[in-house]
């Protein structure tokens, strides 16, 4: 998991917010009475901005217990929780814990992309709807993606980022080798007239279309999140496992699955 990046670029692009108060900063202290909340992810639905956040176990148990939050606000400053998303009694597949959200609003409704988190190389990705943003209905299909393993992946399918782009929607996720060492990036893609169930996804290369080779990237490329721009998609992503220390690079594409490098430093240093 990372924290992702979607909040950082509408804050560059709200250039009516005066520059002081673009010093946002978020926590949730709900779940263990300490400020924790990470992989943020904004959109904007009827008349204000929601974001959804992974929050920490009640208890600390391992990789158990990670849920969702979710808050809102008028003016991406200001931000107010208003919900949770834990586990549905009686599904299996994310009673141990789900987290990581990526969303998009389409026709009027909020879809919401999330992990399974705890299942080790069994993790994959869900996908749920909501007309009000807030009260979510499962895809009865899920999971609705995890590549089949093989020579390049485990089969495990973590940190889901949706994107529309030309013509089609393009699933990434984050995964590993099958000796679940070196975590990398693969991707996936629906027509788009899909409604995003697991019959819908295909994988769009049977190879991981990003993987650790600066040097600073140590051994994991994950959180991958997407921004179409000038008719190329940029994809922020984050080098090194957690606290390695992880920062942030960039690398764009022309179809969504060729991907270069904007430098071979990271765009986003730590400190």
């Amino acid at each position: 998991m990372i924290h992702r990046f979607v909040l950082l670029i509408i804050l560059f692009n709200l250039t009516s917010i005066p520059l002081k108060a673009q010093r946002m900063m978020f926590e949730d202290t709900s779940r263990i009475g300490l400020p924790y909340a990470k992989d943020p992810h904004v959109v904007k639905f009827k008349g204000r901005y929601l974001m959804y956040y992974s929050i920490p176990p009640r208890q600390w148990n391992g990789m158990e217990g990670w849920n969702i939050g979710i808050a809102e606000s008028q003016d991406v400053v200001n931000w107010k929780r208003v919900g949770e998303i834990t586990p549905q009694p009686g599904l299996a597949y994310e009673e141990k814990g789900l987290c990581a959200p990526g969303a998009i609003v389409r026709k009027g409704r909020v879809h919401l992309f999330y992990q399974t988190y705890g299942n080790g190389p069994k993790d994959a990705i869900c996908h749920a709807v909501s007309k009000d943003g807030i009260n979510f209905e499962r895809d009865k299909t899920n999971p609705i993606f995890n590549p089949e393993p093989s020579e390049w992946t485990c089969g495990r399918a973590i940190d889901a980022e949706v994107a529309y782009f030309k013509g089609k929607y393009y699933l990434y996720f984050a995964t590993r080798d099958p000796a679940f060492k070196i975590q990398k990036l693969g991707v996936a893609v629906a027509d788009k007239k899909t409604d995003f169930s697991r019959n819908s996804w295909k994988l769009a290369a049977d190879r991981s279309i990003l993987y650790p080779e600066q040097p600073w990237e140590g051994e994991c490329i994950e959180g991958a999140s997407i921004c179409i721009k000038d008719g190329k998609m940029w994809m922020f992503y984050a080098g090194a496992y957690n606290n390695s220390p992880q920062q942030i690079g960039v690398a764009y594409s022309q179809d969504g699955i060729n991907f270069t490098r904007l430098s071979d430093k990271p765009f986003k240093p730590n400190g």
